[in-house]
This record gives C-alpha cells, structure tokens and sequence, in this order.
C-alpha cells in the first residue's frame, strides 16, 4: 500500500512555509469575508438586483451601447427591458468588432484588458469583454465565495502549495490574442497576479506542477496533462479541483494508459524525458506493487489521502460520479463547484446543499424564461424572486463587464431557496430534439435514462442523443454507456420510452399517435466516451474546454462513439 512515507515530497519547501501560512490565512479572510457579503444579499434579491442594475447604469450608461438604447434615461427594471432587446452573445459582434477596431466607450466605460472565450452555440468563438470593474464588482467576489465551502470543511488545503491538484485552472498554458492584440483566452487562464490580485491565484497554482520547466513549455494540452499528472505523483495531493467534471472521469481512464511511463520516469528522475527530479526509485516500487495488484493505477492509489473532489456534479455527471468514488478512495467527498460561465458568474455553493448553489444577486442582473419557451428579443423575464421551485428556465444575464440581457443558452432548475433567492441546478444547455411536434430537451433526457436505469435495475454513466437521421419512421436515438451492458436491451428501450412520455408531454402525444417510433438504444462502453474526450485534446483543445453533451449532431462523432456497440468493457 502506498503511504504518506513515500512521496518524495510532502508539502511547501520549509523556507516558504511561513509566506505559505500567511498568505493562507489571508485567502481564508478573503474567501469568508466575501462569501459573507454574498450571503447577505440572499434575504432581499429584489434590493440587491436593483443595486446591480443601478451601478451597470451608472457606470455604463454613457458608453456608445449605452447612447444607442438610451440607458441614460433608464431608471428601473422595466425600463431596462424596454430598451434593449435580448441578445446572444454572437448579436453583440458589431459592437465587439468596434473594440478590437480600437474605438473607445464602446460597450464599457472601462477599457477591457482582456476576452473571455468558449466555443459558442453557434460554432463561433465567444470574446467577452474584461475589465478591472468587472473583475472587482463581479467575477472575483463571485470566485473567492465559491470555495467557501472548501476553506470551511478542509481547512488544511491552502496552507500547503502542493496540497492542490488543480486540473481547471491554468494560467500558464498557451493564450491567443484578438486582432488587436489582447488577450483572448478562458476564464480558467486567467492569471490574475497579472491582474493585481495574488490572492486570487487559485488553489494548486503555486505547486512545483503549476508552471512546467522551460525545456517543457512547449507541450500541447495532451502531453501538458501527463507532465503535471508525473510531477503530482511525488506529492501528497489532497485536494482535487476539476470544475469541469469530464477532466475528473477522464483521469482514471488517462493513469490506465500512463502508469508505465509515470512509474519509469519516477523511477529514473525524468520528467517527459528529461533529467529534474531526483530518481525516487522506492516510490516507483511502491506503485508498480499497486498496479501488478489492480492492473493500474488510481487516483487514490497515488494519493491515499485525497479528501476532496471539488466539481460541477449535476447534468452527465450525476450519472457517472457515483461510480468514480471507487477510483477517487473512500474518503473522498464531492463537493459542488462555482456554477458560472465566460459570460458570467450565476451561483455559488452553500452549506448543506450537495448540489447547486445560490444565485450570486449581488454581482450580476439576472432574467429567466421558462425552459419550454423560446428565446425572443422581447420575451417576457422574470426576475430572481419570481421562480419557482422544481422549475427549469432560461438565463439572461446583464453586469458591469459589458454585457445586457445576454441569453447565456443555458438551462437551470430550481431546487430551493435561500432565504428569498432561487437555489439553482444546471439542467443542460439550450436545445431540443423535435421530429414530431415534441420538444424533448437534454435534462428530459437525463432525467428519462436515470428512471430507465433504476426500473431495470441497469445504472448509465454516459449517454449522447439525437433524432434518428436515417429513413423511415421518426424515432430518437441514444448511444447508452452502461455499468453492465445488458444482453437484451428492450427492457431498458420501453422504460426509456415510458419515462420520456412522462417527462414530455409532445413526446407522449406523438408516441400514441404513431407519429413517432419507439427509440434506437445502443450499449456503448464509458471507453467509447472516454476516446471521444482524449481525441479532442490530443487536437489541441484544453482539457476545460471539452466538456460533456447529450445532444451531438456530429455525424462523424456518432460514427466513432456507435463503432464500439456491442462491445464488453
């Protein structure tokens, strides 16, 4: 068995261990203090959503947006809606495009200093506008309450540096630039002790890790994840912060195909081939005992005291991340992460809640659509304290970075309230399946295949969805990663089919009438997912980016993920 004994390390060089507790205490401070504020807000969200809007008017109103829908004259809520339409982000591109021009004042009053980017809806790639305002009234305050929850029940974390795995936030990694030369990059590359604000620097990005050696440097995002995964296996990691929780289920799967090389360089001191660390040949030993014992390696083999798993865990992961306990250790606990995205903060964890997180009011102006409308320019919102529990809607947002009433093209579910704010879950993203008159949408889907799961007794952990292309009677097709693929799958169809009926009202209908067939099911294994997730990044794209996806209308994807039909794995 691996124990503590045999790192190489185990934690802050002891000449930095003094700069390291301080500077702990102080994030601590920040992080609860902050966390504070947010919690304050939640009795009153009517008050704290008008404060917001007051400051996006009073800093933003006379910018050359701000002129063109007459915010200066605006001075509430239905005002607001009555001047400006909303919009998703891809309708903001005139306007982006006179920033990158370098015209002045144009959606800010604030000159952006950088573009958060993620690959949009529509295929394009989005550039929202950061500036300093945004960053101190909006994006950190949401950032440090985030992982409140972390300081509060693992308290030990940010004392040590290498306590951290931090496989979401690279501040290192290679950025692009827009045409006028900013940055244009993820909120999880973000270096904010660039940006003045070291106490920002996430968790894990002070560790020997964080920033690989300079004959490294020009790694690309695959060869990048196996070089930080080979420097924290010497340590005593903790901790986990995944956010995405595709990089968290894909990690198992990328020790089963490293182990070898990660116990031969730790063995002979190399890190992807060259000479930096010192051999730690007994460390080697102790885990080639461990795989000749299982066959590979885990994550709670290298890291037997890992306590925490800090991550999205609704959506596809609710699914799956059950079952990666087992890989993770027994004493790991799942934690929920931040729910944000590049065009803005939305809820932060709380306190006895395993899932979700409170409406962040306090820094950014939200309007809701019930889910099953669509989007229009002049849709009817409703505000924070006008949804309802168990509901799902779509979500508007407006702050001070530059953005006004952008639909983000994501879904969430209340779940509750704290005080007279919504608790929300992310459901899924914007979009339906619709062949005959339903609108099934992704959550219908989850929600369906969980149910099937449970009557017959089959537990999913992946699922990808579509209407059928192919001639002949419309039905809808899902390819099924199953714990234990089953050797006759019609059970698990009729129970799918039972459960989207009641989960869609359109599906129902359209089944009765016969306009609809019943659905295709394929048992896939977890391995055809897994290959899916590695070929993007083996492509290039950073492993924050490739996230998981129900509905995939890629022909090509389909082709590779139904080629392992059939197969036991």
């Amino acid at each position: 068995m691996t124990t503590e004994r045999s790192f190489a390390s185990t934690g802050t060089a002891t000449g930095d261990a003094g700069a390291a507790a301080v500077r702990a205490e102080a994030y601590r401070r920040r992080v609860l203090l902050e966390s504070g504020k947010a919690l304050a807000s939640l009795d009153d969200p009517r008050a704290a959503q008008a404060s917001v809007l007051a400051e996006l008017l009073a800093t933003n109103g006379g910018t050359a947006f701000g002129r063109e829908h007459g915010l200066p004259a605006v001075r509430d809520t239905a005002g607001y809606r009555r001047a400006t339409p909303i919009r998703g982000h891809e309708e903001f591109r005139p306007w982006l495009e006179r920033v990158h021009a370098g015209e002045r004042r144009v959606l800010t009053s604030e000159e952006p200093t950088a573009f958060f980017a993620s690959s949009g809806t529509t295929g394009g790639e989005k550039s929202i506008p950061v500036t300093a305002g945004f960053l101190r009234r909006c994006f950190l305050p949401f950032y440090f309450a985030g992982f409140a929850q972390l300081v509060r029940h693992h308290p030990d974390l940010p004392a040590r540096d290498d306590a951290v795995l931090n496989l979401w936030q690279d501040p290192h990694s290679p950025t692009g630039r827009t045409s006028d030369g900013r940055p244009h990059l993820g909120p999880s590359q973000l270096d904010f002790a660039k940006a003045g604000e070291d106490l920002a620097v996430g968790l894990g990005n002070r560790a020997p890790w964080s920033r690989l050696p300079a004959e490294l440097g020009d790694a690309g995002p695959w060869e990048r994840a196996y070089l930080r995964l080979r420097m924290a296996a010497e340590h005593d990691v903790r901790g986990i912060i995944a956010v995405n929780p595709a990089i968290a289920a894909a990690l198992p799967h990328q020790l089963r195909e490293w182990w070898p090389r990660m116990v031969e360089e730790i063995r002979n001191g190399t890190v992807g081939g060259i000479p930096l660390r010192p051999p730690a040949p007994g460390r080697a030993a102790d885990l080639e005992r461990v795989a000749a014992r299982r066959g590979t390696l885990r994550p709670a083999d290298l890291w037997p005291r890992l306590e925490l798993l800090l991550t999205w865990n609704t959506y596809v992961s609710r699914l799956y991340l059950p079952a990666l306990r087992e890989e993770y250790g027994a004493g790991l606990r799942i934690r929920p992460a931040p729910i944000g995205s590049s065009e803005g903060p939305l809820a932060v964890p709380l306190a006895g809640r395993p899932s979700g997180g409170a409406l962040m009011v306090s820094g950014c102006l939200y309007e809701f659509i019930p889910a099953g409308d669509r989007i229009e320019p002049w849709s009817d919102t409703l505000e924070a304290h006008e949804l309802q529990e168990g509901e799902e809607y779509h979500v508007v947002v407006s702050h001070v970075g530059g953005l006004y009433r952008c639909a983000v093209r994501d879904i969430v579910r209340v779940v509750g309230f704290a005080g007279a704010t919504p608790i929300v879950e992310y459901s899924c993203r914007d979009g339906r399946v619709s062949e005959a008159g339903e609108r099934v949408r992704e959550s219908h889907v989850l929600r369906a295949v969980a149910a099937a799961g449970e009557t017959t007794g089959l537990p999913v952990h992946q699922v990808m969805y579509r209407a059928h292309p192919n001639a002949g009677p419309p039905r809808h097709e899902a390819a099924v990663a199953f714990a234990a693929p089953p050797a006759d799958l019609t059970p698990f169809r009729d129970a799918l089919d039972q459960a989207l009926c009641r989960e869609e009202a359109g599906y129902a209908t359209a089944r009765r009438s016969g306009a609809l067939a019943a659905p295709l099911v394929h048992a896939v294994p977890v391995e055809a997912f897994w290959r899916e997730w590695r070929r993007r990044v083996e492509e290039g794209e950073r492993p924050t980016r490739v996230k998981d996806r129900v509905f995939r209308d890629d022909p090509a994807a389909w082709q590779r993920v139904l080629s392992f039909a059939g197969e036991r794995r």
